[in-house]
Protein backbone atom coordinates (compact mmCIF):
# COMPACT_ATOMS: atom_id res chain seq x y z
CA UNK A 1 0.00 0.00 0.00
CA UNK A 2 1.30 3.43 -0.88
CA UNK A 3 1.94 5.93 1.90
CA UNK A 4 0.02 8.57 0.03
CA UNK A 5 -3.06 6.42 -0.03
CA UNK A 6 -2.91 5.82 3.75
CA UNK A 7 -5.79 7.67 5.42
CA UNK A 8 -3.72 8.43 8.52
CA UNK A 9 -1.14 10.38 6.62
CA UNK A 10 -2.92 13.79 6.69
CA UNK A 11 -3.45 13.48 10.39
CA UNK A 12 0.15 12.72 11.08
CA UNK A 13 1.26 15.52 8.83
CA UNK A 14 -1.00 17.94 10.62
CA UNK A 15 0.34 16.90 14.01
CA UNK A 16 3.88 17.27 12.76
CA UNK A 17 3.32 20.89 11.68
CA UNK A 18 4.84 23.52 14.05
CA UNK A 19 2.46 25.30 16.51
CA UNK A 20 2.21 29.12 16.31
CA UNK A 21 4.23 31.17 18.84
CA UNK A 22 2.48 33.31 21.49
CA UNK A 23 3.61 36.47 19.70
CA UNK A 24 1.88 35.35 16.55
CA UNK A 25 -1.49 34.81 18.28
CA UNK A 26 -3.98 37.58 17.67
CA UNK A 27 -6.41 37.02 20.61
CA UNK A 28 -5.93 38.46 24.20
CA UNK A 29 -4.29 36.25 26.74
CA UNK A 30 -6.88 34.95 29.20
CA UNK A 31 -5.49 34.71 32.80
CA UNK A 32 -5.75 31.36 34.29
CA UNK A 33 -7.51 30.55 37.53
CA UNK A 34 -4.21 30.13 39.24
CA UNK A 35 -3.09 33.68 38.31
CA UNK A 36 -6.34 35.18 39.63
CA UNK A 37 -5.97 33.28 42.87
CA UNK A 38 -2.43 34.58 43.33
CA UNK A 39 -3.47 38.19 42.66
CA UNK A 40 -6.32 38.00 45.15
CA UNK A 41 -4.05 36.47 47.73
CA UNK A 42 -1.45 39.26 47.28
CA UNK A 43 -4.10 42.02 47.56
CA UNK A 44 -5.59 40.49 50.66
CA UNK A 45 -2.16 40.19 52.19
CA UNK A 46 -1.36 43.83 51.41
CA UNK A 47 -4.63 45.01 52.89
CA UNK A 48 -4.09 42.84 55.93
CA UNK A 49 -0.64 44.30 56.41
CA UNK A 50 -1.71 48.01 56.07
CA UNK A 51 -5.26 48.15 57.45
CA UNK A 52 -4.01 48.92 60.91
CA UNK A 53 -2.03 51.90 59.60
CA UNK A 54 -5.03 53.23 57.70
CA UNK A 55 -7.27 52.80 60.70
CA UNK A 56 -4.79 54.63 62.94
CA UNK A 57 -4.50 57.54 60.48
CA UNK A 58 -8.27 57.77 60.07
CA UNK A 59 -8.89 57.73 63.80
CA UNK A 60 -6.20 60.35 64.35
CA UNK A 61 -7.68 62.67 61.70
CA UNK A 62 -11.17 62.16 63.13
CA UNK A 63 -9.92 62.90 66.64
CA UNK A 64 -8.19 66.10 65.48
CA UNK A 65 -11.34 67.29 63.71
CA UNK A 66 -13.57 66.54 66.71
CA UNK A 67 -11.22 68.32 69.12
CA UNK A 68 -10.91 71.35 66.77
CA UNK A 69 -14.68 71.64 66.34
CA UNK A 70 -15.40 71.27 70.06
CA UNK A 71 -12.65 73.73 70.98
CA UNK A 72 -13.93 76.24 68.43
CA UNK A 73 -17.48 76.03 69.80
CA UNK A 74 -16.25 76.38 73.39
CA UNK A 75 -14.03 79.36 72.60
CA UNK A 76 -16.77 81.15 70.64
CA UNK A 77 -19.23 80.67 73.50
CA UNK A 78 -16.65 81.88 76.00
CA UNK A 79 -16.07 85.01 73.91
CA UNK A 80 -19.82 85.65 73.73
CA UNK A 81 -20.19 85.27 77.50
CA UNK A 82 -17.21 87.56 78.06
CA UNK A 83 -18.78 90.26 75.89
CA UNK A 84 -22.09 89.90 77.74
CA UNK A 85 -20.33 90.18 81.08
CA UNK A 86 -18.56 93.32 79.90
CA UNK A 87 -21.94 94.80 78.99
CA UNK A 88 -23.39 93.93 82.39
CA UNK A 89 -20.42 95.52 84.15
CA UNK A 90 -20.91 98.65 82.09
CA UNK A 91 -24.57 98.75 83.05
CA UNK A 92 -23.49 98.75 86.68
CA UNK A 93 -21.80 102.13 86.23
CA UNK A 94 -23.11 104.88 88.44
CA UNK A 95 -26.53 105.90 87.18
CA UNK A 96 -25.48 109.48 86.57
CA UNK A 97 -25.94 111.21 83.28
CA UNK A 98 -22.28 110.75 82.44
CA UNK A 99 -22.30 107.03 83.11
CA UNK A 100 -25.54 106.59 81.22
CA UNK A 101 -24.24 108.31 78.11
CA UNK A 102 -20.75 106.91 77.91
CA UNK A 103 -22.12 103.60 76.70
CA UNK A 104 -25.81 103.55 75.91
CA UNK A 105 -27.70 100.46 74.80
CA UNK A 106 -27.17 100.93 71.08
CA UNK A 107 -23.54 101.87 71.56
CA UNK A 108 -22.89 98.76 73.66
CA UNK A 109 -24.63 96.57 71.11
CA UNK A 110 -22.56 97.91 68.22
CA UNK A 111 -19.33 97.66 70.12
CA UNK A 112 -20.11 94.13 71.33
CA UNK A 113 -20.88 92.98 67.81
CA UNK A 114 -17.64 94.42 66.47
CA UNK A 115 -15.43 93.07 69.25
CA UNK A 116 -17.12 89.67 69.26
CA UNK A 117 -16.84 89.34 65.49
CA UNK A 118 -13.12 90.13 65.50
CA UNK A 119 -12.32 87.79 68.39
CA UNK A 120 -14.38 84.92 67.02
CA UNK A 121 -12.78 85.26 63.59
CA UNK A 122 -9.27 85.24 65.06
CA UNK A 123 -10.05 82.25 67.28
CA UNK A 124 -11.57 80.27 64.39
CA UNK A 125 -8.58 81.03 62.16
CA UNK A 126 -6.06 79.89 64.77
CA UNK A 127 -7.91 76.71 65.77
CA UNK A 128 -8.76 75.53 62.26
CA UNK A 129 -5.33 76.46 60.91
CA UNK A 130 -3.62 74.46 63.63
CA UNK A 131 -5.92 71.50 62.99
CA UNK A 132 -5.15 71.58 59.26
CA UNK A 133 -1.40 71.50 59.94
CA UNK A 134 -1.80 68.58 62.34
CA UNK A 135 -3.81 66.63 59.76
CA UNK A 136 -1.13 67.19 57.13
CA UNK A 137 1.54 65.95 59.52
CA UNK A 138 -0.57 62.83 60.16
CA UNK A 139 -0.21 61.91 56.48
CA UNK A 140 3.60 62.11 56.84
CA UNK A 141 3.78 65.36 54.85
CA UNK A 142 6.87 67.45 55.57
CA UNK A 143 5.61 70.80 56.85
CA UNK A 144 8.99 72.52 56.99
CA UNK A 145 8.94 73.74 53.35
CA UNK A 146 5.30 74.77 53.71
CA UNK A 147 5.92 76.76 56.88
CA UNK A 148 9.05 78.34 55.38
CA UNK A 149 7.14 79.36 52.27
CA UNK A 150 4.31 80.75 54.40
CA UNK A 151 6.81 82.74 56.44
CA UNK A 152 8.45 84.22 53.35
CA UNK A 153 5.05 85.02 51.85
CA UNK A 154 3.95 86.64 55.10
CA UNK A 155 7.05 88.84 55.19
CA UNK A 156 6.53 89.86 51.56
CA UNK A 157 2.86 90.66 52.15
CA UNK A 158 3.76 92.55 55.31
CA UNK A 159 6.21 94.79 53.45
CA UNK A 160 3.92 95.26 50.46
CA UNK A 161 0.74 95.87 52.42
CA UNK A 162 2.11 97.53 55.55
CA UNK A 163 -0.39 100.38 55.23
CA UNK A 164 -3.23 97.89 55.09
CA UNK A 165 -1.90 96.10 58.16
CA UNK A 166 -1.51 99.41 59.98
CA UNK A 167 -5.08 100.42 59.14
CA UNK A 168 -6.41 97.04 60.27
CA UNK A 169 -4.58 97.04 63.60
CA UNK A 170 -5.54 100.67 64.27
CA UNK A 171 -9.18 99.84 63.56
CA UNK A 172 -9.10 96.86 65.91
CA UNK A 173 -7.69 98.93 68.77
CA UNK A 174 -10.11 101.79 68.11
CA UNK A 175 -13.02 99.37 68.46
CA UNK A 176 -11.57 97.60 71.50
CA UNK A 177 -10.84 100.88 73.28
CA UNK A 178 -14.21 102.36 72.28
CA UNK A 179 -12.66 105.58 71.05
CA UNK A 180 -15.76 106.43 69.01
CA UNK A 181 -18.85 104.79 67.57
CA UNK A 182 -21.63 105.32 65.06
CA UNK A 183 -23.43 108.58 65.74
CA UNK A 184 -20.53 110.30 67.52
CA UNK A 185 -19.25 113.68 66.41
CA UNK A 186 -15.47 113.51 66.26
CA UNK A 187 -12.50 115.54 65.12
CA UNK A 188 -10.05 113.10 63.54
CA UNK A 189 -7.49 115.72 62.54
CA UNK A 190 -7.67 115.06 58.82
CA UNK A 191 -11.47 115.43 58.86
CA UNK A 192 -14.30 116.07 61.29
CA UNK A 193 -17.98 115.24 61.35
CA UNK A 194 -20.49 112.62 62.46
CA UNK A 195 -19.44 108.97 62.34
CA UNK A 196 -21.77 106.98 60.06
CA UNK A 197 -19.73 103.77 59.81
CA UNK A 198 -16.78 102.27 61.67
CA UNK A 199 -14.76 99.64 59.84
CA UNK A 200 -11.56 97.80 60.54
CA UNK A 201 -9.79 99.74 57.77
CA UNK A 202 -11.81 102.90 57.03
CA UNK A 203 -14.05 105.18 59.09
CA UNK A 204 -16.79 107.15 57.32
CA UNK A 205 -17.61 110.66 58.50
CA UNK A 206 -20.35 113.01 57.37
CA UNK A 207 -19.22 116.62 57.40
CA UNK A 208 -21.18 119.73 58.27
CA UNK A 209 -22.03 120.36 54.61
CA UNK A 210 -23.21 116.80 53.99
CA UNK A 211 -20.01 115.49 52.43
CA UNK A 212 -18.74 112.02 53.35
CA UNK A 213 -15.12 111.61 54.40
CA UNK A 214 -13.37 108.25 54.12
CA UNK A 215 -10.62 108.30 56.75
CA UNK A 216 -8.10 105.47 56.94
CA UNK A 217 -7.70 104.32 60.53
CA UNK A 218 -3.93 104.29 60.22
CA UNK A 219 -3.88 108.01 59.39
CA UNK A 220 -5.74 109.04 62.54
CA UNK A 221 -3.10 110.27 64.99
CA UNK A 222 -5.49 111.85 67.48
CA UNK A 223 -9.24 111.78 67.95
CA UNK A 224 -11.43 114.35 69.67
CA UNK A 225 -14.79 112.79 70.56
CA UNK A 226 -17.45 115.45 71.04
CA UNK A 227 -20.19 112.95 71.95
CA UNK A 228 -18.77 111.24 75.04
CA UNK A 229 -19.32 112.43 78.56
CA UNK A 230 -20.78 115.92 78.47
CA UNK A 231 -20.32 119.22 76.68
CA UNK A 232 -20.02 122.76 77.97
CA UNK A 233 -22.10 125.64 76.69
CA UNK A 234 -20.49 129.03 77.27
CA UNK A 235 -21.98 132.44 76.53
CA UNK A 236 -20.26 135.81 77.01
CA UNK A 237 -22.50 138.81 77.68
CA UNK A 238 -20.76 142.14 77.03
CA UNK A 239 -22.37 145.21 78.58
CA UNK A 240 -21.31 148.72 79.43
CA UNK A 241 -19.11 149.16 82.50
CA UNK A 242 -21.64 151.55 83.97
CA UNK A 243 -24.32 148.87 84.36
CA UNK A 244 -25.20 147.59 87.82
CA UNK A 245 -23.62 144.16 88.26
CA UNK A 246 -26.22 142.92 90.74
CA UNK A 247 -29.05 143.78 88.38
CA UNK A 248 -27.30 142.09 85.47
CA UNK A 249 -26.60 138.98 87.53
CA UNK A 250 -30.19 138.68 88.79
CA UNK A 251 -31.48 139.05 85.25
CA UNK A 252 -29.14 136.38 83.87
CA UNK A 253 -29.93 133.97 86.72
CA UNK A 254 -33.64 134.33 86.05
CA UNK A 255 -33.11 133.68 82.35
CA UNK A 256 -31.17 130.50 83.18
CA UNK A 257 -33.79 129.23 85.63
CA UNK A 258 -36.64 129.81 83.18
CA UNK A 259 -34.79 128.02 80.41
CA UNK A 260 -33.95 125.04 82.65
CA UNK A 261 -37.64 124.47 83.40
CA UNK A 262 -38.83 124.41 79.80
CA UNK A 263 -38.77 121.55 77.33
CA UNK A 264 -36.70 120.37 75.53
CA UNK A 265 -34.00 122.38 77.27
CA UNK A 266 -34.52 120.64 80.60
CA UNK A 267 -33.30 117.40 78.94
CA UNK A 268 -30.40 119.01 77.14
CA UNK A 269 -29.17 120.80 80.26
CA UNK A 270 -27.38 118.47 82.67
CA UNK A 271 -26.84 121.17 85.24
CA UNK A 272 -27.96 124.67 86.15
CA UNK A 273 -26.91 127.62 84.06
CA UNK A 274 -24.32 129.33 86.22
CA UNK A 275 -23.23 132.96 86.16
CA UNK A 276 -19.50 132.59 86.63
CA UNK A 277 -18.89 136.31 87.08
CA UNK A 278 -16.83 138.90 85.27
CA UNK A 279 -14.57 137.40 82.65
CA UNK A 280 -12.92 140.71 81.73
CA UNK A 281 -13.29 144.43 82.50
CA UNK A 282 -12.25 147.07 79.95
CA UNK A 283 -12.61 150.85 79.73
CA UNK A 284 -15.64 150.67 77.45
CA UNK A 285 -17.14 147.23 78.31
CA UNK A 286 -17.26 144.32 80.73
CA UNK A 287 -17.90 140.65 79.98
CA UNK A 288 -20.10 138.41 82.14
CA UNK A 289 -19.60 134.67 81.60
CA UNK A 290 -22.41 132.08 81.58
CA UNK A 291 -21.73 128.34 81.57
CA UNK A 292 -23.74 125.10 81.70
CA UNK A 293 -23.19 121.36 81.21
CA UNK A 294 -25.20 119.93 78.34
CA UNK A 295 -25.71 116.71 76.47
CA UNK A 296 -22.88 115.87 74.07
CA UNK A 297 -23.36 117.58 70.76
CA UNK A 298 -26.01 119.98 72.10
CA UNK A 299 -23.75 122.75 73.35
CA UNK A 300 -24.12 124.88 70.24
CA UNK A 301 -27.92 124.55 70.29
CA UNK A 302 -28.08 125.56 73.95
CA UNK A 303 -25.75 128.51 73.36
CA UNK A 304 -27.91 129.87 70.55
CA UNK A 305 -31.10 129.63 72.61
CA UNK A 306 -29.41 131.15 75.64
CA UNK A 307 -28.13 134.12 73.63
CA UNK A 308 -31.62 134.64 72.24
CA UNK A 309 -33.18 134.71 75.71
CA UNK A 310 -30.45 136.91 77.20
CA UNK A 311 -30.80 139.46 74.42
CA UNK A 312 -34.57 139.68 74.84
CA UNK A 313 -34.27 139.98 78.63
CA UNK A 314 -31.63 142.71 78.43
CA UNK A 315 -33.64 144.66 75.87
CA UNK A 316 -36.70 144.47 78.10
CA UNK A 317 -34.63 145.76 81.03
CA UNK A 318 -33.08 148.56 78.99
CA UNK A 319 -29.54 147.19 79.22
CA UNK A 320 -27.45 147.56 76.10
CA UNK A 321 -25.13 144.85 74.79
CA UNK A 322 -21.88 146.30 73.49
CA UNK A 323 -18.77 144.94 71.93
CA UNK A 324 -17.30 144.46 68.50
CA UNK A 325 -17.45 147.86 66.78
CA UNK A 326 -16.38 151.01 68.66
CA UNK A 327 -19.03 152.60 70.79
CA UNK A 328 -21.04 155.37 69.17
CA UNK A 329 -21.48 158.71 70.88
CA UNK A 330 -24.55 159.10 73.03
CA UNK A 331 -27.46 160.96 71.45
CA UNK A 332 -27.68 163.50 74.23
CA UNK A 333 -24.00 164.39 74.17
CA UNK A 334 -23.11 167.97 73.14
CA UNK A 335 -21.16 167.89 69.92
CA UNK A 336 -19.11 170.64 68.25
CA UNK A 337 -20.61 171.48 64.83
CA UNK A 338 -17.15 172.39 63.52
CA UNK A 339 -15.50 169.18 64.77
CA UNK A 340 -15.82 167.51 61.39
CA UNK A 341 -14.56 170.56 59.43
CA UNK A 342 -10.97 170.84 58.24
CA UNK A 343 -8.78 173.83 59.14
CA UNK A 344 -8.66 176.63 56.58
CA UNK A 345 -5.81 176.42 54.11
CA UNK A 346 -3.91 179.15 52.33
CA UNK A 347 -4.26 177.17 49.14
CA UNK A 348 -7.98 177.84 49.17
CA UNK A 349 -7.28 181.46 48.05
CA UNK A 350 -6.14 181.46 44.44
CA UNK A 351 -4.56 184.90 44.86
CA UNK A 352 -2.29 183.82 47.71
CA UNK A 353 1.47 183.51 47.11
CA UNK A 354 1.30 179.82 48.06
CA UNK A 355 -1.32 179.09 45.41
CA UNK A 356 0.65 181.08 42.80
CA UNK A 357 3.83 179.15 43.63
CA UNK A 358 2.02 175.84 43.44
CA UNK A 359 0.25 176.57 40.14
CA UNK A 360 1.81 175.00 37.05
CA UNK A 361 3.99 177.19 34.83
CA UNK A 362 2.30 178.07 31.58
CA UNK A 363 4.26 177.08 28.43
CA UNK A 364 5.87 180.00 26.51
CA UNK A 365 3.91 181.25 23.56
CA UNK A 366 5.41 180.68 20.10
CA UNK A 367 5.59 183.78 17.84
CA UNK A 368 5.67 183.41 14.11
Amino acid sequence: MSSLSDPLTPVLLADASPSPSPSESTGPAVPSLKDAHESATNAAGWVEQNWSTWLAIGLRVLLILVIAIVLRVVVRRAITKLIDRMNRSVQAVDGTAIGGLLVNVERRRQRSQAIGSVLRSVASFLILGTAALMILSTFQINLAPLLASAGVAGVAIGFGARNLVTDFLSGVFMILEDQYGVGDSIDAGVASGEVIEVGLRVTKLRGDNGEIWYVRNGEVKRVGNLSQGWATAGVDVTVRPTEDLDTVKELLVKVGEDMSKEEPWNEMLWGPIEVLGLDSVLLDSMVVRLSAKTMPGKALTVERELRWRVKRALDAAGIRIVGGLPLQMEADAVTDPTAGMAAPSVYANTASPQSAAASPIAPPSVTK
